[in-house]
């Protein structure tokens, strides 16, 4: 059985979008000396990324 709910890969591109953002949002903590902040940013970024890849990806 497959884990997918929907067929046109929303839930592939969002999954890919937050496996992409929460790692960058984490460098940026990182980088800014603010961890939390950094989550917050990958978790906002994953959405963004998550679309994209739908978008353009294949």
């Amino acid at each position: 059985m497959s884990s997918r709910t929907e067929d046109d890969g929303t839930r592939d591109a969002l999954g890919t979008g937050f496996a992409v953002g929460l790692p960058v949002g984490v460098a940026i903590g990182v980088a800014t000396d603010n961890l939390p902040m950094g989550i917050a940013i990958g978790l906002a970024l994953g959405p963004a990324f998550g679309a994209g890849w739908r978008r353009f990806g294949t």
